[in-house]
């Protein structure tokens, strides 16, 4: 049990003590007293009528002032409480292929418009980061329980680069552990421990450059909160291997369509289509689901479809109306012993 202001205990004791003190001085001049005259003075007993006199009603209610002072000292007990809790991660692919308009406008606004959906979707008490993944990636938003930060990063970004998958988990496991992660000289990935409570929310088309880049501060272009880049490497699959490992499920949304769309890049003309293995395999390595949106009215419902898992974490609960209570019932049973004693009410 916890007290969130103890002073008011150490008062409340000492008052008590002191009327404890006063009481038990009284008595015994009491006692003295009568023992001068002659009366029994044996502790409790009537002078008139030689029956014992309880003290009863005066202990309890000095009883009840020290379960008020308990009360007034604000204490409250630290109890398990089970929730839908945890970190989620928006990374978004903001490569130069998501410019393609096979979705209404670009697969980009598709994507900004469902993420921002998703986001406004959890629960308070869900912490919400933001990652932006072209070439390299980069954390936007730092997880956090401001969601309206969190769409308002999203709805900044903008298109820039190719794409690197790895660079979008791996990054994103640098937002949830609050550490850079990046693999070693054999493209593993060191023990990151077990985020359970964790998950991604990738919104892409697929298609990977698999140059396994460095993290670019141009990520996203739309000027972002900041945060830790990525500076990943490796590939798609040793990534969501991380993941698994950490215990962080990626949760896969296709963005664009099988048939696909033609984007100009650099003067060029690009082909660019949805490559859902991809996307599903890194899904189904981690654990998570692979989330198909052809037409950007399926996109919408993301939502609803993902699950979080539930946390228990401690809560402190107050205690200070059960001590009130408590108190009422020993200073009320002090004074009905008193009337019973004395026979009056005041």
């Amino acid at each position: 049990m916890t007290l969130s202001t103890p002073w008011l205990l150490v008062v409340g004791v000492a008052v008590v003590a002191a009327l404890a003190v006063a009481v038990t001085r009284a008595s015994r001049r009491r006692r003295a007293a009568l023992a001068a005259a002659g009366v029994d003075a044996s502790p409790g007993v009537n002078a008139s009528s030689g029956r014992r006199r309880p003290q009863a009603g005066v202990w309890f209610s000095l009883a009840g002032i020290a379960v008020l002072a308990v009360a007034a000292a604000g204490p409250a007990a630290s109890v398990p409480v089970s929730r839908a809790a945890g970190t989620v991660i928006v990374a978004i692919d903001v490569s130069n292929s998501m410019g393609a308009t096979d979705l209404t406008p670009t697969r980009l606004d598709a994507a900004k418009r469902a993420a921002v959906e998703f986001v406004e979707a959890q629960p308070d008490s869900v912490d919400v980061g933001v990652v932006a993944f072209e070439d390299g990636a980069l954390t936007t938003h730092q997880p956090s329980a401001d969601h309206a930060a969190a769409a308002a990063a999203i709805n900044r970004l903008s298109l820039a680069g190719g794409t690197s998958l790895s660079d979008a988990i791996l990054t994103s496991l640098s937002a949830i552990t609050g550490r850079t992660v990046r693999p070693g000289p054999d493209g593993t990935v060191p023990d990151l421990g077990y985020w359970s409570s964790a998950t991604i929310v990738l919104f892409s088309d697929g298609e990977d450059s698999g140059n396994g880049g460095t993290a670019s501060g141009g990520a996203g272009g739309g000027g972002g909160t900041g945060g830790a880049a990525g500076p990943a490497g490796g590939t798609a699959e040793a990534a969501a291997i991380a993941a698994q490992a950490a215990g962080v499920h990626v949760e896969t949304v296709g963005v664009g369509t099988a048939a696909g769309a033609t984007v100009e890049v650099d003067g060029y003309q690009l082909h660019t289509a949805l490559d859902e293995e991809t996307l599903t395999g890194i899904a189904r390595t981690t654990g998570g689901s692979y989330h198909p949106a052809e037409q950007a009215s399926e996109l919408d419902g993301v939502a609803s479809a993902i699950d979080l898992r539930l946390t228990t974490h401690n809560e402190d609960l107050p205690l200070a109306g059960a001590f009130t209570a408590f108190a009422l019932l020993l200073l009320a049973a002090g004074g009905v012993l008193t009337i019973l004693r004395t026979g009056r009410v005041v």
